[in-house]
């Protein structure tokens, strides 16, 4: 461990000095001619621009106001056609599930109207039933007292 220390405490120094060395030391910057002429500046420091350069520079900024204006007004038609297709898709959602409830609905009334038509058809069978029975009981005890009482 004794030793890493003192390795550290070393390379510490080296690299204090390496900065201190590269803030010291001044290099030449080499860099390339200028291409341009360089700007004609008046008295008070300011350049001149010609009205040809003026108009150029009025140009382009109307050039790229004109394209900026062109993609914000793409941008919110694009924003109002997602609206319009997210309304729809709600609004398809929305009419889908009440046309389930109303598939559901309308199962379920032709299910209760086949319930109600066979209790219908059965009450009317049981009606026949019992009046048969009846007409025939009737028939029996007016025969079986006719016969009776005419025997006498």
């Amino acid at each position: 461990m004794w030793k890493s220390k003192l390795r550290l405490k070393h390379c510490g120094k080296i690299t204090a000095t390496v900065i201190l060395l590269s803030l010291l030391m001044t290099s030449p910057v080499y860099g390339e001619p200028l291409i341009t002429q360089p700007p004609n500046l008046t008295e008070s420091g300011m350049r001149q621009y010609s009205e040809y350069e003026i108009d150029l520079l009025i140009d382009a900024l109307t050039e790229a106001a004109h394209e900026e204006i062109q993609k914000a007004a793409a941008e919110a038609a694009k924003e109002a056609v997602l609206s319009v297709i997210e309304r729809e898709a709600a609004a398809m959602r929305e009419a889908t599930l009440q046309q389930a409830e109303a598939i559901r609905w309308r199962l379920e009334a032709e299910r209760q109207m086949k319930a109600v038509n066979e209790a219908k058809r059965i009450g009317i069978k049981n009606a026949i039933i019992a009046g048969a029975a009846c007409l025939l009981s009737g028939l029996v005890i007016g025969i079986s007292g006719t016969i009776y009482l005419g025997s006498r």
